[in-house]
Protein backbone atom coordinates (compact mmCIF):
# COMPACT_ATOMS: atom_id res chain seq x y z
CA UNK A 1 0.00 0.00 0.00
CA UNK A 2 1.16 3.34 -0.91
CA UNK A 3 2.41 5.60 2.21
CA UNK A 4 -0.15 8.53 2.57
CA UNK A 5 0.42 12.35 2.87
CA UNK A 6 -1.14 11.83 6.85
CA UNK A 7 0.29 8.88 7.76
CA UNK A 8 1.37 8.81 11.48
CA UNK A 9 -1.14 11.38 12.33
CA UNK A 10 -3.78 10.16 14.93
CA UNK A 11 -7.26 11.98 14.92
CA UNK A 12 -10.03 11.88 17.47
CA UNK A 13 -13.63 12.92 16.51
CA UNK A 14 -16.35 13.99 18.60
CA UNK A 15 -18.71 15.49 16.57
CA UNK A 16 -21.79 14.78 14.57
CA UNK A 17 -23.81 15.66 11.41
CA UNK A 18 -21.06 17.86 8.92
CA UNK A 19 -18.71 20.50 9.59
CA UNK A 20 -16.81 18.60 12.15
CA UNK A 21 -17.00 15.03 10.55
CA UNK A 22 -16.23 17.09 7.15
CA UNK A 23 -13.19 17.78 8.50
CA UNK A 24 -11.83 14.70 9.85
CA UNK A 25 -12.69 13.21 6.46
CA UNK A 26 -10.51 15.49 4.59
CA UNK A 27 -7.80 14.09 7.32
CA UNK A 28 -8.66 10.65 6.98
CA UNK A 29 -8.77 11.28 2.63
CA UNK A 30 -4.99 12.15 3.33
CA UNK A 31 -4.09 9.24 5.29
CA UNK A 32 -5.00 9.81 9.04
CA UNK A 33 -5.66 7.62 11.23
CA UNK A 34 -9.48 8.94 12.29
CA UNK A 35 -11.24 7.57 15.39
CA UNK A 36 -14.92 8.32 15.72
CA UNK A 37 -16.49 8.94 18.53
CA UNK A 38 -20.38 8.19 19.15
CA UNK A 39 -22.80 7.92 21.75
CA UNK A 40 -23.96 4.63 22.57
CA UNK A 41 -27.25 2.97 20.52
CA UNK A 42 -27.99 6.49 19.18
CA UNK A 43 -24.97 7.43 17.28
CA UNK A 44 -24.40 10.64 15.32
CA UNK A 45 -27.22 12.50 14.47
CA UNK A 46 -26.55 12.11 10.33
CA UNK A 47 -27.18 8.57 10.99
CA UNK A 48 -30.94 9.48 11.22
CA UNK A 49 -30.44 11.96 7.97
CA UNK A 50 -31.47 11.25 4.20
CA UNK A 51 -31.03 10.29 1.16
CA UNK A 52 -31.56 6.44 2.77
CA UNK A 53 -30.68 3.86 -0.10
CA UNK A 54 -33.64 2.69 -1.37
CA UNK A 55 -35.45 5.18 0.43
CA UNK A 56 -35.62 2.81 3.37
CA UNK A 57 -34.65 4.86 6.94
CA UNK A 58 -31.93 2.99 8.84
CA UNK A 59 -28.64 4.04 10.47
CA UNK A 60 -26.37 2.22 8.33
CA UNK A 61 -28.23 3.40 5.27
CA UNK A 62 -27.77 7.05 5.63
CA UNK A 63 -26.12 8.16 2.56
CA UNK A 64 -24.78 11.30 4.33
CA UNK A 65 -23.13 9.70 7.54
CA UNK A 66 -21.77 7.56 4.94
CA UNK A 67 -20.12 9.69 2.70
CA UNK A 68 -18.89 11.80 5.58
CA UNK A 69 -17.18 8.60 7.49
CA UNK A 70 -15.35 6.65 4.90
CA UNK A 71 -11.54 5.85 5.94
CA UNK A 72 -12.62 6.06 9.68
CA UNK A 73 -12.52 3.63 12.45
CA UNK A 74 -15.88 4.16 15.14
CA UNK A 75 -16.46 3.55 18.58
CA UNK A 76 -19.34 3.97 21.30
CA UNK A 77 -18.63 5.56 24.28
CA UNK A 78 -20.46 7.78 27.12
CA UNK A 79 -18.26 10.35 27.73
CA UNK A 80 -20.49 11.43 30.58
CA UNK A 81 -19.90 8.49 32.96
CA UNK A 82 -16.71 8.65 35.28
CA UNK A 83 -15.02 5.79 33.60
CA UNK A 84 -16.16 6.92 29.61
CA UNK A 85 -14.15 10.18 30.64
CA UNK A 86 -10.92 8.48 31.92
CA UNK A 87 -11.11 6.10 28.65
CA UNK A 88 -11.85 9.01 26.67
CA UNK A 89 -8.47 11.12 28.10
CA UNK A 90 -6.84 7.29 27.19
CA UNK A 91 -7.63 8.16 23.83
CA UNK A 92 -6.80 12.15 23.64
CA UNK A 93 -3.14 11.14 24.88
CA UNK A 94 -3.00 8.74 21.96
CA UNK A 95 -4.34 11.89 19.49
CA UNK A 96 -2.67 14.36 17.69
CA UNK A 97 -5.94 16.19 16.96
CA UNK A 98 -9.08 16.52 18.40
CA UNK A 99 -12.16 17.68 16.67
CA UNK A 100 -15.52 18.54 18.73
CA UNK A 101 -18.18 20.32 17.84
CA UNK A 102 -20.17 20.52 21.59
CA UNK A 103 -21.42 23.80 23.11
CA UNK A 104 -19.21 26.20 24.27
CA UNK A 105 -19.01 25.16 27.79
CA UNK A 106 -20.11 21.99 27.91
CA UNK A 107 -16.38 20.24 27.54
CA UNK A 108 -15.53 22.61 30.73
CA UNK A 109 -18.58 20.93 32.22
CA UNK A 110 -16.90 17.24 31.66
CA UNK A 111 -13.96 18.24 32.39
CA UNK A 112 -12.50 17.90 28.69
CA UNK A 113 -11.98 20.94 28.00
CA UNK A 114 -8.50 22.12 26.12
CA UNK A 115 -6.77 23.26 29.44
CA UNK A 116 -7.57 19.98 31.03
CA UNK A 117 -6.53 17.92 28.34
CA UNK A 118 -3.21 19.52 27.28
CA UNK A 119 -2.41 19.37 30.58
CA UNK A 120 -2.57 15.03 29.51
CA UNK A 121 -1.49 15.92 26.15
CA UNK A 122 0.60 19.54 25.55
CA UNK A 123 0.98 18.42 21.52
CA UNK A 124 -2.84 17.95 21.23
CA UNK A 125 -4.18 20.08 18.19
CA UNK A 126 -8.07 20.64 19.48
CA UNK A 127 -10.66 22.33 16.67
CA UNK A 128 -13.96 23.02 18.60
CA UNK A 129 -16.76 24.25 15.94
CA UNK A 130 -19.58 25.80 16.77
CA UNK A 131 -22.45 28.39 15.26
CA UNK A 132 -20.72 31.46 16.77
CA UNK A 133 -17.60 30.52 18.46
CA UNK A 134 -16.30 30.30 22.15
CA UNK A 135 -16.57 34.17 22.71
CA UNK A 136 -19.21 36.46 22.08
CA UNK A 137 -22.55 37.80 23.29
CA UNK A 138 -23.63 34.99 21.00
CA UNK A 139 -21.65 32.06 21.96
CA UNK A 140 -24.28 30.39 24.14
CA UNK A 141 -27.03 30.34 20.98
CA UNK A 142 -27.65 26.78 19.27
CA UNK A 143 -28.64 26.91 15.97
CA UNK A 144 -29.25 24.99 12.48
CA UNK A 145 -27.48 25.03 9.38
CA UNK A 146 -30.15 27.65 8.05
CA UNK A 147 -29.38 29.87 10.70
CA UNK A 148 -25.61 29.80 10.63
CA UNK A 149 -26.17 29.95 6.81
CA UNK A 150 -28.15 33.41 7.10
CA UNK A 151 -26.06 34.56 9.68
CA UNK A 152 -23.34 34.41 7.68
CA UNK A 153 -24.58 37.15 5.51
CA UNK A 154 -24.04 35.06 2.43
CA UNK A 155 -27.75 34.70 1.29
CA UNK A 156 -27.99 38.36 1.26
CA UNK A 157 -24.92 39.32 -0.80
CA UNK A 158 -26.37 36.43 -3.55
CA UNK A 159 -29.42 37.58 -3.80
CA UNK A 160 -28.11 41.30 -4.71
CA UNK A 161 -27.60 39.99 -7.76
CA UNK A 162 -29.64 37.59 -8.28
CA UNK A 163 -32.21 37.51 -11.42
CA UNK A 164 -35.75 37.50 -8.73
CA UNK A 165 -34.56 40.93 -6.16
CA UNK A 166 -37.65 40.63 -5.23
CA UNK A 167 -37.53 37.29 -4.00
CA UNK A 168 -36.52 36.50 -0.31
CA UNK A 169 -33.02 35.17 0.38
CA UNK A 170 -32.77 31.65 0.93
CA UNK A 171 -29.52 29.72 2.03
CA UNK A 172 -27.96 27.50 -0.34
CA UNK A 173 -28.54 23.72 -1.32
CA UNK A 174 -28.65 20.87 1.32
CA UNK A 175 -25.91 21.90 3.93
CA UNK A 176 -23.62 23.57 1.95
CA UNK A 177 -22.46 26.18 4.49
CA UNK A 178 -21.72 23.25 7.04
CA UNK A 179 -19.69 21.33 4.35
CA UNK A 180 -17.51 25.05 4.07
CA UNK A 181 -17.09 25.25 7.79
CA UNK A 182 -15.56 22.20 7.84
CA UNK A 183 -13.05 22.47 4.92
CA UNK A 184 -12.20 26.22 7.08
CA UNK A 185 -11.39 23.78 9.65
CA UNK A 186 -9.46 21.48 7.83
CA UNK A 187 -7.16 23.80 6.63
CA UNK A 188 -6.34 25.94 9.59
CA UNK A 189 -5.82 22.52 11.66
CA UNK A 190 -3.15 21.15 9.28
CA UNK A 191 -2.07 24.71 9.57
CA UNK A 192 -1.76 24.15 13.20
CA UNK A 193 -0.38 20.70 12.61
CA UNK A 194 2.41 21.89 10.49
CA UNK A 195 3.46 24.25 13.01
CA UNK A 196 3.41 22.09 15.45
CA UNK A 197 6.68 20.57 14.03
CA UNK A 198 8.44 23.67 15.06
CA UNK A 199 7.22 24.59 18.43
CA UNK A 200 6.19 21.23 19.75
CA UNK A 201 2.89 22.37 21.46
CA UNK A 202 -0.53 22.27 20.38
CA UNK A 203 -3.41 24.96 20.42
CA UNK A 204 -6.83 25.33 20.76
CA UNK A 205 -8.80 26.46 17.19
CA UNK A 206 -11.95 28.16 17.88
CA UNK A 207 -13.97 27.77 14.46
CA UNK A 208 -16.98 30.02 14.22
CA UNK A 209 -19.31 29.24 11.71
CA UNK A 210 -20.84 32.22 10.73
CA UNK A 211 -17.73 33.60 10.32
CA UNK A 212 -16.77 31.02 8.19
CA UNK A 213 -19.54 31.59 6.26
CA UNK A 214 -18.94 35.54 6.58
CA UNK A 215 -15.02 35.09 5.17
CA UNK A 216 -16.45 33.60 1.88
CA UNK A 217 -17.65 37.39 1.11
CA UNK A 218 -15.20 39.41 2.60
CA UNK A 219 -14.97 41.68 -0.45
CA UNK A 220 -18.56 42.63 -0.28
CA UNK A 221 -18.18 42.45 3.86
CA UNK A 222 -15.36 44.98 3.03
CA UNK A 223 -16.91 47.52 0.72
CA UNK A 224 -19.56 47.70 3.72
CA UNK A 225 -17.36 48.42 6.25
CA UNK A 226 -15.49 51.08 4.59
CA UNK A 227 -18.49 52.75 2.80
CA UNK A 228 -21.27 55.27 3.86
CA UNK A 229 -24.58 53.19 4.68
CA UNK A 230 -26.03 55.09 2.37
CA UNK A 231 -23.61 54.55 -0.84
CA UNK A 232 -23.65 51.35 0.02
CA UNK A 233 -27.62 51.13 -0.23
CA UNK A 234 -27.29 52.89 -3.80
CA UNK A 235 -25.06 50.02 -4.96
CA UNK A 236 -27.09 47.08 -3.69
CA UNK A 237 -29.73 49.04 -5.89
CA UNK A 238 -28.02 49.42 -8.76
CA UNK A 239 -26.79 45.52 -8.44
CA UNK A 240 -30.61 44.53 -8.36
CA UNK A 241 -31.68 46.70 -11.79
CA UNK A 242 -29.29 44.29 -13.12
CA UNK A 243 -26.16 47.13 -13.28
CA UNK A 244 -22.93 45.27 -13.52
CA UNK A 245 -21.69 42.03 -15.41
CA UNK A 246 -23.63 40.96 -18.38
CA UNK A 247 -24.87 37.36 -17.33
CA UNK A 248 -26.01 35.75 -14.49
CA UNK A 249 -28.11 32.34 -13.90
CA UNK A 250 -29.55 32.07 -17.85
CA UNK A 251 -32.18 30.01 -19.28
CA UNK A 252 -31.46 27.10 -22.23
CA UNK A 253 -33.66 24.51 -23.81
CA UNK A 254 -32.20 21.95 -21.62
CA UNK A 255 -31.05 23.75 -18.42
CA UNK A 256 -29.01 26.53 -17.36
CA UNK A 257 -26.01 28.23 -17.94
CA UNK A 258 -23.86 30.75 -15.56
CA UNK A 259 -22.49 33.59 -17.73
CA UNK A 260 -20.10 36.27 -16.53
CA UNK A 261 -18.90 38.89 -19.59
CA UNK A 262 -17.91 41.73 -17.09
CA UNK A 263 -14.42 42.31 -19.06
CA UNK A 264 -14.03 43.72 -22.58
CA UNK A 265 -12.16 40.63 -24.20
CA UNK A 266 -15.34 38.10 -22.33
CA UNK A 267 -17.46 40.24 -24.46
CA UNK A 268 -16.06 40.15 -27.11
CA UNK A 269 -15.64 36.27 -27.35
CA UNK A 270 -19.21 36.24 -26.36
CA UNK A 271 -20.37 37.96 -29.03
CA UNK A 272 -18.21 36.18 -31.66
CA UNK A 273 -19.91 32.99 -30.13
CA UNK A 274 -23.19 34.19 -30.68
CA UNK A 275 -22.53 34.63 -34.32
CA UNK A 276 -21.76 38.23 -34.57
CA UNK A 277 -25.07 39.56 -34.10
CA UNK A 278 -25.69 42.95 -35.13
CA UNK A 279 -27.34 44.47 -32.52
CA UNK A 280 -24.35 43.23 -30.48
CA UNK A 281 -21.80 45.32 -32.75
CA UNK A 282 -23.66 48.83 -31.39
CA UNK A 283 -20.20 51.13 -30.44
CA UNK A 284 -22.34 51.33 -27.08
CA UNK A 285 -21.46 48.47 -26.12
CA UNK A 286 -18.14 48.09 -27.25
CA UNK A 287 -16.18 49.06 -23.81
CA UNK A 288 -17.31 48.48 -20.05
CA UNK A 289 -18.14 51.82 -19.42
CA UNK A 290 -20.32 52.57 -22.00
CA UNK A 291 -21.72 48.62 -21.77
CA UNK A 292 -22.78 49.21 -18.12
CA UNK A 293 -26.09 51.26 -18.20
CA UNK A 294 -27.23 48.88 -20.62
CA UNK A 295 -26.60 45.65 -19.16
CA UNK A 296 -29.79 44.72 -18.54
CA UNK A 297 -30.98 45.65 -22.21
CA UNK A 298 -28.15 43.54 -23.33
CA UNK A 299 -28.71 40.28 -20.60
CA UNK A 300 -32.43 40.27 -21.90
CA UNK A 301 -30.98 39.92 -26.19
CA UNK A 302 -28.41 37.09 -24.48
CA UNK A 303 -31.18 35.07 -22.87
CA UNK A 304 -33.12 35.72 -25.99
CA UNK A 305 -30.18 34.27 -27.99
CA UNK A 306 -29.17 30.95 -25.99
CA UNK A 307 -33.35 30.49 -24.67
CA UNK A 308 -33.87 27.66 -27.79
CA UNK A 309 -30.19 26.06 -27.91
CA UNK A 310 -28.64 23.19 -25.96
CA UNK A 311 -26.43 23.94 -22.94
CA UNK A 312 -23.76 22.15 -23.85
CA UNK A 313 -23.65 24.13 -27.02
CA UNK A 314 -23.49 27.06 -25.67
CA UNK A 315 -20.76 26.15 -23.20
CA UNK A 316 -18.21 24.91 -25.29
CA UNK A 317 -18.85 27.96 -27.91
CA UNK A 318 -18.67 30.36 -25.23
CA UNK A 319 -15.17 28.53 -24.14
CA UNK A 320 -13.80 28.07 -27.44
CA UNK A 321 -14.30 32.21 -27.86
CA UNK A 322 -12.53 32.88 -23.86
CA UNK A 323 -15.79 33.70 -22.40
CA UNK A 324 -16.72 32.80 -18.81
CA UNK A 325 -19.18 30.42 -19.15
CA UNK A 326 -20.17 27.58 -17.49
CA UNK A 327 -23.28 24.87 -18.22
CA UNK A 328 -25.20 23.80 -14.69
CA UNK A 329 -25.24 20.30 -14.09
CA UNK A 330 -27.79 18.40 -12.64
CA UNK A 331 -26.54 15.03 -9.97
CA UNK A 332 -27.55 13.04 -12.67
CA UNK A 333 -25.34 14.72 -15.18
CA UNK A 334 -22.56 14.61 -12.84
CA UNK A 335 -22.80 10.98 -12.29
CA UNK A 336 -22.64 10.78 -15.95
CA UNK A 337 -20.00 13.27 -16.86
CA UNK A 338 -16.89 11.84 -19.17
CA UNK A 339 -14.84 14.58 -17.17
CA UNK A 340 -15.22 13.35 -13.73
CA UNK A 341 -15.60 9.58 -15.02
CA UNK A 342 -12.20 10.01 -17.09
CA UNK A 343 -10.10 11.13 -13.95
CA UNK A 344 -12.08 8.41 -11.47
CA UNK A 345 -13.71 10.75 -9.34
CA UNK A 346 -16.46 8.19 -8.63
CA UNK A 347 -15.73 4.86 -6.80
CA UNK A 348 -17.50 1.79 -5.42
CA UNK A 349 -16.92 1.01 -2.11
CA UNK A 350 -18.50 -2.09 -0.09
CA UNK A 351 -20.38 -1.69 3.07
CA UNK A 352 -21.76 -4.42 5.20
CA UNK A 353 -24.94 -2.80 5.14
CA UNK A 354 -25.18 -1.30 1.78
CA UNK A 355 -23.60 -3.67 -0.21
CA UNK A 356 -21.30 -2.17 -2.87
CA UNK A 357 -22.07 1.77 -4.27
CA UNK A 358 -20.65 4.59 -5.34
CA UNK A 359 -19.12 7.25 -3.15
CA UNK A 360 -17.77 10.73 -4.51
CA UNK A 361 -13.68 10.52 -3.54
CA UNK A 362 -11.13 13.47 -3.56
CA UNK A 363 -10.85 16.55 -5.83
CA UNK A 364 -7.15 16.56 -6.02
CA UNK A 365 -4.75 13.96 -7.01
CA UNK A 366 -1.30 13.11 -5.30
CA UNK A 367 1.66 11.57 -7.32
CA UNK A 368 3.32 10.45 -4.80
CA UNK A 369 0.63 9.67 -1.94
CA UNK A 370 -2.72 8.82 -3.57
CA UNK A 371 -6.34 8.96 -2.44
CA UNK A 372 -7.55 5.49 -1.74
CA UNK A 373 -10.49 3.98 0.36
CA UNK A 374 -9.37 2.10 3.17
CA UNK A 375 -12.68 1.28 4.86
CA UNK A 376 -16.00 2.35 3.98
CA UNK A 377 -17.95 4.09 7.00
CA UNK A 378 -18.09 2.30 10.23
CA UNK A 379 -21.18 0.62 11.89
CA UNK A 380 -21.90 1.74 15.01
CA UNK A 381 -19.60 0.70 17.49
CA UNK A 382 -17.82 -1.35 15.01
CA UNK A 383 -14.10 -1.30 16.47
CA UNK A 384 -15.30 -0.83 19.87
CA UNK A 385 -12.70 -3.92 20.33
CA UNK A 386 -10.05 -3.14 18.37
CA UNK A 387 -9.91 0.03 20.21
CA UNK A 388 -10.54 -1.20 23.77
CA UNK A 389 -8.70 -4.36 23.32
CA UNK A 390 -5.98 -4.24 21.21
CA UNK A 391 -5.54 -0.35 21.52
CA UNK A 392 -6.02 0.60 25.36
CA UNK A 393 -5.40 -2.71 26.26
CA UNK A 394 -9.18 -3.44 28.27
CA UNK A 395 -10.23 -7.11 28.69
CA UNK A 396 -13.38 -8.59 26.51
CA UNK A 397 -14.90 -9.30 29.89
CA UNK A 398 -14.37 -5.35 30.95
CA UNK A 399 -16.10 -4.66 27.31
CA UNK A 400 -19.25 -6.78 28.55
CA UNK A 401 -19.34 -4.93 31.52
CA UNK A 402 -19.05 -1.23 30.04
CA UNK A 403 -21.83 -2.94 27.72
CA UNK A 404 -24.13 -3.43 30.20
CA UNK A 405 -23.86 -0.08 32.66
CA UNK A 406 -24.07 1.51 29.01
CA UNK A 407 -20.59 3.27 28.72
CA UNK A 408 -20.27 1.77 25.24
Amino acid sequence: MAEKALQGVRVLELAQLVSGPYCAKLLADLGAEVVKVEEPLVGDEARRRGPFLNDMPHPERSGLFLYLNTNKRGITLNIRTVMGKDIFKQLVNWADILIEDNPPGEMKDLGLDYESLRAINPRLIMTSITPFGQTGPYRDYKAYHLNTYHAGGEPCILHQTSSAPDRAPVKGPGLMGDYDCGLNAALVTLSVLYARGATRSGQHIDISKQESLASLERLENAFFANREREETAKMIEAKAQGMGSVGGLMPCKDGYVMLTASQDNHWRGLVRSMGDPEWALDERYEHEETRTPHVLEITNRVRQWMQDKAKEEVFHGAQQSGTPLGAVYSPEELVNSPQLRARGFFARIDHPETGEIEYPTAPYRLSKTPWAVDRPAPLLGEHNEEIYVTLLGYTRQDMVKMRETGMI
